[in-house]
């Protein structure tokens, strides 16, 4: 790792980002992130030059509101030395190419924390950002390479907006500013909380808006895509040569320690995300250790608190009990880091209602809604951090507990969200999704599936003997039989009911009823047959196992995950379209996730377990669906060449490819 003039100093060899920019506006086209524990984020591209509706340079939740707000969009950044000025700042304007500032670029690092070097004739200017740790605040520093002093203009541009939305210039503004002694306080928005900066400098207070900044990405999905910012004024930095200035933009209250302190803090939390960092572990220099070593890191950035959830993804998802659940055994249990673990299956259950858990934790009490999938992972990944939790018997209790509820209220359900057939199978209804295929249009589904799904039929299966085992332990051997009932019955309901026999696969949904008009059955190839192999092999025999991998890998299976939909399907989409709304309304009709490769590699391997080195090298080229530097995206498009889609930093992406890399695959230990 390139040495900084902050003083911190990583693995030489570590999985750290480096670009060498060279005034090139194409090598800085590239999307960079970083977060704190409270699911702040800074994110823009390598130039500073947004893309996004969602870049800034500190995005945060507000105390008032429990959506992420931009706070600090850019600073603009004017460099004046020995009588020259340099405008630092790239920008996309209406009609025009893009601002200039990215041709002084040098390079950008992310070693650990973001940096950028600035070059001139007369000296650089090197300019880090943090995002500060258990506060909403960011620091960028700036530091000053030559034989003379400069003078630099900082002037914040700050739309104060929610995250997905835009700004219009507009007289409400509030234009009232406090200075203080090395402080500027400004609350341009009355609901929400003031900002202040702390510097070391000169504030020149005229506030003024900055007009039609374009956003190219959002070109096309949305019929706005230009923006009006707002900005209170300019802090003027006399740059001695090799001094280090400090800006800190907080919201809430600032932290107690000095600006170079917070950032030397969040540089050592990010270097000791890196398993080899401090010398512990013997690390081959293989492509699976360096990986693993990249997916740790990228890891830690969706931890939420002290382990207390994970952020589903950046930068537009908030806590999501699904996305926790699934990342747990990659984030946490591959990082040897049980009591974080713990930590997150808390956090759900303390969001439980009416037995169920809450599809979102982050959002008003109205907006939670029950999300049956995730109640269901809970018994699979519960009882996988129950086992390891020799002597918790507080937690295991409380998670047995929460399981219960859940039961309890499938088996005795009064019809609504889920309940049993009379066969035994799990059945789901409601106005809204409640699998995996979630995606809604205007208030429609976009990918129906009520029913009995064949991946919730796996899930209840391992629920009921999951209530079983721990209900024995507990001595509760009534409920321990009556579980195991509701396990058989699933056993021989499902092998009547959902092999299909025209396509030699299982039926991706049945209806509940049998014979009239109100039996239906959905023939189509999805994914969701292998979830339920790689989740509850004991319900398939050989001979099915063996073909729904065979059709998954001739008919789903892409370099960078799994096909939602098979290609010849007629509701098959190769390419999703350009809007907000084509896009939604494809997600799960062919794109392909990249998460799903962990049910794909752990179907196969039962079968085939001599394929690890196939599996491995299968997983390190998903590595290449890297929107965001060094993370993982949601899902590309299920036609080569595969464009990338959806979140460019996805949670389940990076811990389901790390939890196969350690767990399934043995490829590496952290």
């Amino acid at each position: 790792m390139n040495s900084s003039s902050h003083g911190w100093a990583g693995p030489q060899d570590g999985p750290w980002p480096q670009i060498h920019v060279g005034g090139d506006l194409e090598r800085a086209e590239a999307e960079w992130l970083s977060t704190n524990n409270l699911g702040a984020y800074a994110m823009s591209t390598v130039a500073l030059m947004h893309t996004r509706r969602q870049h800034g340079l500190l995005v945060s939740h507000l105390a008032e509101d429990f959506r992420r707000h931009v706070v600090l969009s850019h600073l603009e950044m004017t460099l004046e030395v020995a009588g020259r000025i340099h405008k630092l700042s790239t920008h996309q304007f209406p009609n025009m190419a893009p601002t200039l500032g990215y041709r002084a670029l040098e390079a950008f690092t992310l070693d650990p924390l973001p940096r950028w070097v600035y070059r001139f004739p007369s000296g650089t200017i090197e300019r880090t950002l943090c995002l500060v740790p258990d506060r909403q605040a960011v620091v960028i520093a700036m530091t000053w390479s030559g034989r003379e002093s400069a003078r630099l203009s900082l002037r914040p541009l700050m739309p104060m907006r929610p995250a997905n939305e835009l700004t219009a210039e507009h007289g409400g503004m509030l234009q009232k500013v406090t200075l203080r002694a090395g402080e500027v306080e400004v609350q341009p928005v009355a609901h929400l909380p003031p900002v202040l900066f702390r510097h070391r400098g000169v504030f020149m207070g005229f506030p003024d808006w900055w007009r039609k900044f374009e956003y190219l990405d959002d070109r096309g999905r949305f019929s706005d895509f230009q923006e009006d910012m707002w900005s209170p004024g300019v802090f003027e930095i006399t740059m001695e040569p090799r001094v280090t200035n400090y800006l800190l933009v907080s919201v809430g209250p600032p932290p107690s320690v000095s600006p170079a302190e917070c950032l030397m803090d969040a540089a050592q939390r990010r270097l000791r995300a890196d398993p080899a960092f401090g010398g512990s572990g013997t690390w081959e220099a293989t492509p699976a250790a360096a990986y693993a070593r990249s997916l740790s890191i990228a890891a830690e950035s969706f931890v939420f608190g002290d382990g207390t959830a994970v952020v589903a993804g950046y930068p537009w998802l908030d806590v999501w009990s699904r996305d926790t659940l699934l990342s747990i055994p990659g984030i946490f249990l591959a990082r040897k880091q049980l009591d974080r673990a713990r930590c997150a299956i808390r956090h759900l259950l303390r969001n439980q209602r009416e037995g169920f858990l809450v599809s979102r934790t982050t959002v008003t009490e109205a907006e939670m809604r029950p999300c049956l999938e995730s109640s269901l992972w809970l018994f699979v990944v519960g009882e996988r951090v129950a086992q390891l939790s020799d002597g918790e018997y507080k937690f295991v209790d409380e998670w047995f507990r929460g399981i219960e509820a859940i039961y309890q209220r499938i088996t005795r359900s009064d019809g609504s969200i889920a309940w049993l057939s009379p066969d035994g199978l799990l059945a789901n209804g409601a106005n809204f999704p409640l699998t995996w295929m979630d995606a809604e249009v205007a208030g429609t589904v976009a990918t129906p599936r009520r029913g009995l799904a064949v991946e919730l039929q796996a899930l209840w299966f391992v629920s009921c003997e999951a209530v079983s085992r721990h209900a024995d332990a507990r001595g509760d051997h009534a409920l321990a039989d009556e579980a195991r009932g509701h396990a058989q019955r699933v056993v021989e309901a499902f092998s009547r009911r959902f092999w299909c026999f025209e396509t030699n696969h299982p039926y991706d949904c049945i209806s509940e009823a049998r014979g009239g008009a109100e039996d239906w059955v959905d023939p189509s190839i999805r994914p969701n047959a292998l979830i339920a192999l790689a989740v509850a092999p004991n319900l398939f025999d050989a001979e099915q196992a063996y073909e729904i991998v065979a059709r998954a890998e001739e008919q789903l299976l892409t370099e960078f995950g799994v096909r939602t939909l098979h290609p010849l399907h007629p509701a098959y989409t190769g390419r999703a379209g350009e809007t907000f709304e084509e896009r939604q309304a494809c997600s799960h009709q062919g794109p392909a996730w990249t998460h799903l490769l962990l049910f794909y590699v752990r179907a196969k391997l039962a079968l085939y377990p001599d394929a690890k080195d196939e599996l491995t090298a299968r997983i390190l080229r998903a590595a290449q669906n890297n929107r965001a530097l060094t993370y993982n995206g949601q899902c590309v498009d299920g036609d080569a060449p595969h464009r990338a889609l959806g979140i460019p930093a996805y949670a389940m992406s990076t811990a389901m490819l790390l939890e196969s890399l350690v767990f399934d695959l043995g490829a590496v230990e952290l």
